[in-house]
């Protein structure tokens, strides 16, 4: 049977609106292998002195989310929220120093957006165990800061450099180390799947 042309043409424009709102089930190529301990970066390490109550070990780790609907809808929403309504400045240029990690109001640089981030989403429910701060390192070599949420269909990345939310094999990053997914104080060190190269970072 041939539909109208009419209601084709809705058919298609709603086809290509839930691909554009639904995540990619395919799952990443290799995984995030922890392979160790990690020193934290001295950005957290001087936050979890100042929000000591945020970086007390957790009961458990609850394991990935169920990534429904709804929550990819609430971590767009989130990254979206965060990336538009936080101006984007060095903490040199706001506080005068080379790192300082704290929420931010108005302006601030990656680390503050994954913590505000990652703020927002345990506010709307996801469990803190599946919220990740993560260092990585971009193509120029320079150091950054992702949210990791992980989910039952892979590990997710909210970025302030992007509104898309991608999966971590998806991106253009050299995955590093993050958070201890059971002690959000502790680090792990991470081996990157797709990588033959095991990074490091000082900080």
């Amino acid at each position: 049977m041939t539909l109208p042309k009419r209601v084709a043409q809705v058919f298609l424009t709603a086809a290509i609106a839930i691909a554009a709102a639904a995540p990619s089930f395919a799952m990443p190529a290799g995984a995030m292998q922890i392979i160790g301990k990690a020193s934290p970066p001295i950005g957290h390490y001087e936050f979890c002195k100042s929000y000591a109550s945020e970086c007390k070990p957790l009961k458990r780790d609850a394991g990935p989310i169920a990534l429904t609907e709804d929550k990819w809808r609430t971590m767009l929403d989130v990254n979206y929220t965060a990336n538009t309504e936080i101006a984007p400045m060095t903490d040199q240029e706001l506080y005068g120093v080379e790192e300082f990690w704290t929420y931010p109001t108005t302006a601030g640089d990656c680390e503050d957006y994954v913590l505000i981030k990652r703020k927002m989403l345990i506010q709307k429910g996801f469990d803190a165990s599946a919220l990740l701060i993560t260092v990585v390192l971009q193509p120029n070599g320079q150091g950054h800061a992702v949210l990791t949420v992980r989910t039952d269909r892979g590990d997710y990345v909210l970025d302030n450099m992007r509104n898309k939310v991608l999966l971590w094999a998806d991106t253009e990053y050299t995955y590093l180390k993050r958070q201890d997914t059971a002690d959000p104080s502790r680090w792990v060190k991470l081996q990157d799947g797709r990588a033959l190269a095991v990074g490091s970072v000082s900080q």
